[in-house]
Parts: structure tokens; C-alpha cells; sequence
């Protein structure tokens, strides 16, 4: 059995309530409440608002408009490969999107694509390794882990706040919210 405490809480967005999950390395996973593999946490993890603070800071920023980019400490568990995937994902730009294609590309693997697009869909910090960011090779919209309408919005809120419309951003923050 492993000795690790793992962390976690919930919060709310404007694309439903996310579970951030942590231990003492970084943020491990975050989890959509309407994703598309819901998951339980197990009953030895502690529920701790205090121990995901860090992380539910910079959501709640990043929603608002005002961070564009994340700086946690991270700790994702995943193969080499994945892990790779995922740091690429790191570095796609705020408001940019790029195909599947283009990111095997950028980790040398042009012909992984398919690889790396389950390596995308396994991504365990959506958001914050940005797989929404990520289309296919025609311009549409792509399976994600939040569910596309989700995707949507994300993608269109770092559009607005990229063209410094931040007051649609919020409008449609409220909008979403319902």
C-alpha cells in the first residue's frame, strides 16, 4: 500500500465544479465534474481545502480573465511518453490552437499522431496542460475530457481575454453559469 497522502477539494467554475488533486510534489490531476470518465476519490485521500489552495487561486484568476498562464508546482503520473505529451501542452500559447498533427510534430513524432492524441486525451491537468487547445487537422472541435461544450468555452474565453474584451468574458462567465 502507498504511504502518499493525496489531497483534494472541489470548486466551483463557470464550466461546473472541478476537483483539484494534490500531494506534496504539486497539483496532480484536476477532474470535471460532467467529464467524460467521471472518477471517485479513493476513501484514503483527505479532503483538504487548505492543501489545493495554491491551484484553486489560479483557476479562479485564470476564469476571471487575469492569468493567462499557470505557475505550479506539478506533479503528473503518466509513461515518458505521455509525459512528454503533456509538457508540450505546457507550451502551446494562450489563445493559440494547434492540431494533433502539429503537436506530434513539436515532440518529434510526427507519425505518433495518434498516439498523442490518446496521450492528449489522457492529459490528467486539463486547463493547466491546456489539451483544449488542441483541434483536429480540419479546425473542429475534438473530444475532451470536460465534454466539447466545455472546450468551447474555454477556448472562447481565452479568445476574448486575448483581445482584451474581458468584460464579455465575464458576461459569458455569468451566461454559463446559468
Amino acid at each position: 500500500m502507498n504511504d502518499e497522502t493525496i489531497y483534494y477539494d472541489d470548486m466551483s467554475t463557470p464550466v461546473g465544479s472541478l476537483r483539484l488533486v494534490a500531494d506534496a510534489d504539486g497539483l496532480r490531476e484536476v477532474w470535471f465534474e460532467q467529464g467524460h470518465h467521471p472518477k471517485q476519490a479513493p476513501s484514503h485521500w483527505q479532503r483538504s481545502a487548505d492543501a489545493v489552495a495554491f491551484a484553486r487561486e489560479q483557476f479562479e484568476e485564470y476564469f476571471a480573465g487575469t492569468r493567462q498562464t499557470f505557475d505550479l508546482p506539478l506533479h503528473p503520473i503518466g509513461t515518458e511518453f505521455q509525459c512528454d505529451v503533456w509538457e508540450e501542452l505546457g507550451r502551446i500559447p494562450y489563445g493559440v490552437t494547434i492540431s494533433y498533427g502539429e503537436l506530434a510534430r513539436r515532440i518529434g513524432k510526427p507519425a505518433a499522431v495518434r498516439a498523442v492524441g490518446a496521450a492528449n486525451g489522457r492529459n490528467p491537468l486539463p486547463i493547466v496542460r491546456p489539451c483544449h487547445r488542441v483541434i483536429g487537422a480540419n479546425g473542429s472541435l475534438t473530444g475532451f475530457s470536460g465534454g466539447l461544450p466545455t472546450k468551447q468555452f474555454l477556448l472562447a474565453l481565452e479568445e476574448r481575454v486575448a483581445r482584451g474584451d474581458l468584460f464579455s468574458a465575464g458576461s459569458a462567465q455569468q451566461r454559463l453559469r446559468g
